[in-house]
């Protein structure tokens, strides 16, 4: 049961009901990481948190310590990920995101015949091809003096790499960042919608297409395949091809911009590994700790307690690694970004819903590094340009230019 007035749940102790500073789809012109983020982090083990889901003043537990929420991430009996988003019932359906929407064992059975899609054999491969599209990139601007890197590299390049994967085509690279713009940054209802019907539309077609005509991509790959001896239906595959769209679409990207941000806000970081780019990959982790960008959700079935606090079936669970990747319980001093911090993180999750891409976002992250490195001299923020920054859901510049 919850009160007209508020929708906060009767169980819920008013004095831990708070307001969110990282609200979903707004904006903000300070550095999100130096001031919002912070404030997210204080507070005490647990709080109800206004803001942080999506709807009109939407609300969930938010979890500060990082054993809270690896604890959740692992406990499939009493959370969720069955139909935490909305997308589907935004346009009237009832599709679940493949696998990212589903329990075990159902989500198991799927990820056992996506898994070597994306193995780490088959990434490594794809190394050489992420090089050249990144270099390609980059050659379009280096010599310029100047860039705007969120258009110029940070979106083109890891969507390019999974419209290739999905074989859709390069020319609507910017029909589709419109989509995925509407999804995911808007914040708006009815924007949100129409994104839904727009993507939905067009990815029932690729499937019909597909069926008739299968090739080597990851959308005929699902056709192609069985799960627990049957075909996959036609909103399981809707339900796959919309999780890569979002995952493939914006998750790279934000934390490319984040990275960057960083390195051009920070010459002597930015120098270090230029000289010594065999640290790109380890500094590449610390960044995905303390610029964890992305906050998913649970859903709870089974009362519990957790953080001294108790969780009903129907409260949402804010998965805010933004907060867990800068708990001072479990890092020293988790604010400062330490280049040669060895330290697990959970921003691409633990447990049975461990990042499906993570061996492809990890190369790209790392080459992406590497090459605007080696390509640029010291780059920095355009002098006199304010950066907007999205600060809810995903945070991410929304845009990036950068001088040298």
């Amino acid at each position: 049961m919850t009160t007209a007035s508020n929708t906060i749940p009767d169980h819920v102790p008013p004095e831990l009901v708070t307001e969110f500073p990282l609200i979903l789809g707004s904006f903000s012109k300070e550095n999100p990481w130096q001031t919002l983020v912070p404030q997210a982090c204080e507070g005490p083990p647990a709080s109800y948190a206004r803001g942080i889901y999506p709807g009109e003043g939407g609300a969930a537990w938010l979890f500060r310590r990082k054993e809270d929420v690896n604890r959740v991430f692992f406990d499939t009996e009493h959370f969720s990920n069955r139909g935490w988003s909305s997308f589907a019932r935004f346009i009237g359906e009832t599709w679940n995101q493949v696998p990212t929407e589903m329990d075990p064992p159902d989500h198991t059975m799927f990820r056992v015949a996506l898994n070597p899609l994306f193995s780490p054999p088959r990434m490594k491969a794809m190394e050489d091809d992420l090089r050249r599209r990144a270099r390609n990139l980059i050659d379009t601007f280096k010599d310029k003096g100047e860039c705007q890197l969120m258009t110029d590299f940070a979106f083109p390049f890891p969507v390019a790499v999974v419209l290739d994967m999905m074989n859709l085509p390069q020319d609507r690279l910017w029909d589709f960042q419109k989509w995925e713009h509407g999804l995911l940054h808007s914040g708006k209802l009815e924007v949100m919608q129409e994104a839904t019907r727009n993507v939905v539309d067009y990815l029932r077609e690729v499937i019909a297409e597909r069926k008739q005509n299968p090739g080597d991509d990851l959308i005929s790959a699902a056709i192609k395949s069985e799960v627990d001896g049957r075909k996959w239906t036609d909103d399981e595959l809707v339900g796959y091809g919309f999780n890569l769209f979002i995952g493939g679409l914006d998750t790279v990207t934000a934390n490319i911009g984040n990275q960057v941000r960083y390195l051009a806000e920070n010459p002597d970081a930015q120098n270090k590994l230029r000289e010594n780019p065999e640290l790109v990959a380890g500094a590449v982790e610390e960044f995905m700790r303390v610029f964890a960008a992305v906050t998913t959700f649970r859903v709870c079935v089974k009362e519990t307690e957790i953080a001294g606090v108790t969780v009903k079936p129907g409260d949402k669970i804010a998965m805010c690694t933004t907060v867990a990747g800068r708990d001072p319980e479990a890092y020293e001093n988790p604010h400062e970004v330490r280049l040669d911090r060895k330290a697990t993180h959970l921003s691409f999750a633990v447990g049975p819903h461990f990042c499906l891409g993570v061996h492809l976002a990890r190369r790209e992250l790392r080459i992406a590094l590497e090459e605007l490195l080696a390509a640029l001299p010291e780059f920095r923020i355009k002098p006199g340009e304010i950066i907007t920054s999205q600060v809810g859901g995903i945070i991410q510049p929304t845009t990036l230019p950068l001088v040298w």
